[in-house]
Formats: C-alpha cells, structure tokens, sequence
C-alpha cells in the first residue's frame, strides 16, 4: 500500500488549498478513505472520511462547512478541498486507508499565516 499526499503550502487566513493523494496497492474503489491532521505538540485527529463510492463523508466539527472530501475512482485519488483557512488548521496532513492494518502517507504540510 502506498500513499502520496501533495497539495500543501502557505496560506493566508480565509485563502483555499486542494491537497490530493493518490493511492496504490490495493483496491482503491474498494475502501472508505480519511485524511487527518496533526499539529505539534497534538494527537492526530481524524479531520473527513468518505465511503467508498464518495456518496456519503463525515466531518470534524471544526472543519465543517469549510473542507469538502471527495474521490476519483477512476484515479485512485482522494481530494481534501479546503477553504477558509484558519490559522488553527495548520497542521501536517495525511491522508489513510483501513486494509488490514491503518496505512498512512508521508504527510503534506499546511500553515496557514499572514
């Protein structure tokens, strides 16, 4: 299994950011994919999660209404569309699969700042 997240940077307060990840190894239309966040000094906390047809996603409360997860099948890719940013979201994103035991990415960085 393997997953590659890209898409982070520097980001102005209430700017917008696309992270992707694009997944290998195993049946990606298959399995519910999740990215989470993990800022310093913090546990990693579970931020979105969609099924495996993309027809149903959860939200973190804090990310609600302001992040919208979604996938591309025919890709193998994972999106994490995110729009106004707050400095509190800064945080290294990854994004995860479920198959067998929990896999993770590298992780891509968010800092959001003025």
């Amino acid at each position: 299994v393997q997953l590659v997240e890209s898409g982070g940077g520097l980001v102005q307060p209430g700017g917008s950011l696309r992270l992707s990840c694009v997944a290998s190894g195993f049946t990606f239309s298959s399995y519910p994919m999740s990215w989470y966040r993990q800022a310093p000094g913090k546990e990693r906390d579970l931020v979105a999660r969609i099924n495996s047809s993309g027809a149903s996603s959860y939200y973190a409360d804090s990310v609600k209404g302001r992040f919208t997860v979604s996938r591309d099948n025919a890709k193998n890719t994972v999106y994490l569309q995110m729009s106004s940013l707050k400095p509190e979201d800064t945080a290294v994103y990854y994004c995860s699969v479920y198959y067998s035991n929990r896999y993770w990415g590298q992780g891509t960085q968010v800092t959001v700042s003025s």
